[in-house]
């Protein structure tokens, strides 16, 4: 019997994922726009790892819809802008929001 409920919830899952369409759990980025984003993500971090300059560990980079947010914290006021300018730098960023604190 917990099988068959199993089963039974797992189908509707299945059939509640497939009538949403396209979008995904973040709003209602579509599932296009969600790789973009994850592209886009993917390419700041790699530039911070490539830059010696910044930390890619203290930094948090999240993308919606090519708006990239910066977070964490950052040693001095120059790792916050060069972060922030390698993210601009990443191609279909629209927009950058630095919060990276800088810790003395």
């Amino acid at each position: 019997m917990k099988y068959a409920r199993a089963l039974a919830f797992a189908a509707m899952a299945g059939i509640t994922i497939l009538s949403t369409g396209c979008a995904v759990g973040r709003g209602q980025e579509t599932a296009g726009a969600y790789v973009d984003d994850a592209a886009i993500t993917t390419s700041v971090k790699a530039k911070f790892v490539e830059d010696k300059t910044v930390s890619a560990t203290s930094i948090s980079v999240e993308t919606l819809n090519g708006t990239v947010q910066l977070s964490g914290f950052a040693k001095s006021s120059a790792e916050k802008s060069q972060a922030e300018n390698l993210a601009r730098g990443v191609k279909n960023v629209r927009a950058v929001r630095n919060d990276i604190v800088v810790r003395p």
